[in-house]
């Protein structure tokens, strides 16, 4: 069951209780009323650290962490319309979307990739985020 945000009972919050999530006030995604949105997610382990020195592992766990996320909110991928995904090198562009590729080609969201200088955590190579409809978008009877 999704956290009420106890501001807002229209609101759905899911947290992964990291750090940076209370020190920048934060959630990792929300729902309110049927738009979900999931803010930039990293490959970060339940430890707080990067899980790896490979791209395709970070990209592996933050999918992983955005499917936990909308499963929490009461969604699931097939909900997702849009991502955005941030990668520090453009060398690793085409391993990011082979992992992209798995968790959405036959969902097919809008899609956008950028190339970033630095993120915060210097170890981190990706991140993703997402935009999904609450109850489906268009879903068939």
């Amino acid at each position: 069951m999704p956290n009420v945000d106890p501001n807002n009972p229209n609101r759905f919050l899911f947290s992964t209780s990291s750090r940076s999530e209370f020190q920048f006030g934060y959630s990792r995604a929300i729902r309110h009323g049927n738009v979900v949105r999931l803010a930039g997610t990293a490959g970060i382990g339940p430890d707080g650290q990067v899980v790896s020195d490979d791209v395709i592992d970070q990209m592996r766990a933050a999918i992983q962490t955005m499917r936990e996320a909308l499963a929490d909110l009461d969604c699931e991928m097939g909900d997702v319309i849009m991502t955005r995904i941030y990668v520090k090198n453009t060398s690793d562009i085409d391993s990011v979307a082979v992992i992209h590729g798995e968790a959405f080609r036959d969902i097919r969201p809008a899609t956008t990739i950028v190339k970033v200088g630095e993120f915060i955590d210097p170890k981190i190579l990706v991140e993703i985020e997402a935009e999904a409809v609450y109850g489906g978008a268009d879903k068939k009877k």
